[in-house]
């Protein structure tokens, strides 16, 4: 059997490190080895550390619990330990994209949460199901940075990913306007009702930034790779707002659509349940089977109740119904700090392993 690959998770106190520690504790091809953080938790035991503020259901691992926290910035010291990190601190842009750039000259992967590097015209920003060719950036990256294995890859932000991978599939018939709003649950800002009793009974209609990464990052996930490059798409045009509700987890997007080429509902329908991307045909760990789901329910898809479909790694979409002003609108909903987040980069290492772009030292 094939030995597994050591990683690390840089900033593994926050709610997303947390998450993916949850997630590789007992993975099948990745071994968690480390555990980093700002320099106020190093040095004690990972339970120590999120002693107080664990926001997990599941209780810490105990063999995780047990590793010493490193300091973050100690990218030379953690670099011995793994093969490659997952990045999910809570920093400064500028200083986030210096410490990634670091790690990856160590020649150490990183695969990143973070946005600091999603603008990056070389560094891969990927949804698995939708974008798996942009990952051929890499090998120009390694060349800008230096490297012969190290890279950072980014996974998009968590508001996009409910309604991108229903919008995917038809792009056939050309999308040209996209209207969104996303209803965001309080553990994408990090919080829950604990730490956050405003956010009971109420709903806040802005989320700093959201707005303009809802439009603008899908267009870099439809882009195309040329001259060793990410070249971001045209169009569509989208417009969008991002609501926070009083959900836990999950985000619920409303969809509003008009197509060059108007499809029938009977095309849509199929192509939703037809739709087997690479991460699914190569039976990935966390790939879900199926990637959409479709409900034929009025009331659904549903947060409390759908979020954890495939383990919080699929997508559910319902009622799709012809529109006044555009074409078609639906309701989709992804589980934000799995797919959104940990588990869609995740998903990602695995993919870059499958691929051969993450080897072990």
């Amino acid at each position: 059997m094939e030995s597994k690959l050591k990683v690390g998770v840089v900033g593994a106190t926050g709610m997303v490190g947390q998450r993916f520690v949850t997630l590789l504790a007992d993975h099948p091809w990745f071994e968690l080895v480390s555990v980093a953080a700002s320099a106020r938790s190093a040095g004690k035991p990972f339970s120590e550390a999120v002693k107080g503020r664990w926001v997990m259901s599941a209780p810490v691992p105990k063999r995780i619990g047990a590793l010493n926290v490193v300091d973050a910035s100690e990218a030379d010291r953690i670099s011995q330990e793994v093969d490659f990190i997952f990045c999910a601190v809570d920093m400064p842009k500028d200083q986030i994209r210096e410490l990634e750039e670091r790690y990856a000259r160590t020649e150490t992967p990183v695969v990143s949460n973070n946005s600091a590097h999603r603008w990056t015209p070389d560094v891969p920003m990927v949804i698995p199901e939708i974008n798996p060719e942009h990952l051929g950036v890499i090998d120009n990256q390694r060349k800008r940075l230096g490297t012969n294995r190290g890279f950072i890859a980014v996974k998009p932000n968590c508001s996009i990913q409910s309604y991108v991978p229903a919008l995917h599939p038809l792009n056939g018939f050309g999308p040209e306007k996209i209207f969104v709003c996303t209803y965001q649950a309080i553990s994408g800002a990090g919080k829950t009702f604990q730490s956050w009793p405003e956010m009971e009974d109420n709903v806040i209609p802005y989320i700093g930034g959201e707005e303009e990464k809802s439009e603008r990052e899908p267009l870099k996930v439809w882009g195309q790779l040329r001259d060793g490059e990410i070249t971001v798409a045209e169009g569509p045009a989208i417009t969008s707002q991002c609501i926070r509700v009083p959900a836990s987890d999950g985000h619920l997007a409303a969809v509003f659509v008009a197509f060059r080429k108007k499809p029938a509902k009977e095309q849509i329908l199929e192509l939703w349940s037809s739709f087997k991307p690479k991460p699914q045909e190569l039976k990935l760990p966390s790939a879900p089977q199926p990637f959409l789901k479709y409900f034929e329910e009025e009331n659904r898809p549903q947060t409390r109740l759908d979020r954890e479909f495939e383990r919080g790694m699929g997508i559910t979409i319902g009622r799709l119904r012809e529109d006044l002003i555009l074409d078609w609108r639906f309701v989709c909903l992804s589980h934000n700090t799995l797919r959104g987040a940990a588990g869609g980069g995740v998903l990602t290492a695995e993919l870059l392993k499958a691929e051969g772009y993450i080897q072990a030292k």
